[in-house]
């Protein structure tokens, strides 16, 4: 499945801070291709250093650093589906402070899963489930164009946010009880989890009092 936008309603304003994460994303990816090795290890979040307390800058700058082309592009598409609608729904400097802090409880989510491994973990994929899971609970009846794939043969579909989300969910779940003893790199499904619980936990808290629910007007 691939999230591609709401079709149920349009934020009342261009989602500014939504674009500059995806601008910041594009440039911190530069930064490593051309840094290389030496820049991804230095950035990227490594929990047995969290533990100890070492290098805690990286809780933040992982979240904006990606492992390959695939990566940053699934990231950044799924956080186009669904993160101008919670901006709009939190208002732009508590949506910032939401997305950074899902980053982050996100990181340390993996962290407290395997506390004394080496392995870096890197990517936006915790703060956009955080994002995720505040738009299950703000927006569940919303319907998601969605590319669901049949192998190599992709349809365009849509979804109410709550099944898709509900099944993304379910999947990180099922994932995490399978690799959950893997010492390997792969996919932080611990981050994938703890970010969507405390994205729904938390959304009605960085809400704007005097959001407008109905907003179904074009980007301004």
């Amino acid at each position: 499945m691939l999230p591609l936008s709401d079709e149920s309603r349009r934020p009342a304003s261009f989602p500014a801070v939504t674009a500059f994460i995806i601008a910041a994303n594009a440039v911190v990816f530069l930064l490593e291709l051309a840094g290389g090795d030496a820049f991804v290890t230095r950035w990227s979040t490594v929990p047995a250093d969290i533990a100890a307390g070492r290098h805690l800058e990286t809780l933040i700058s992982s979240m904006f650093m990606h492992a390959s082309w695939s990566h940053i592009i699934g990231n950044m598409i799924f956080f186009w589906a669904f993160g101008p609608e919670i901006e709009d729904a939190m208002g732009r400097v508590r949506y910032a402070l939401f997305y950074l802090a899902g980053g982050i409880v996100s990181a340390l989510a993996q962290v407290a899963v395997d506390p004394t491994s080496t392995v870096p973990s890197l990517g936006a994929s915790g703060a956009i489930a955080a994002v995720m899971g505040a738009f299950l609970v703000t927006y569940p009846r919303d319907q998601i164009r969605t590319v669901l794939f049949f192998g190599w043969i992709g349809r365009i579909t849509f979804m109410p946010a709550a099944l898709l989300i509900g099944l993304w969910l379910f999947s990180q779940m099922i994932n995490l009880g399978v690799v959950a003893d893997v010492q390997q790199g792969g996919v932080a499904y611990m981050a994938h989890v703890g970010g969507a619980i405390f994205g729904a936990v938390t959304a009605k808290l960085f809400e704007r009092r005097d959001r407008d629910e109905s907003s179904t007007g074009p980007f301004a």
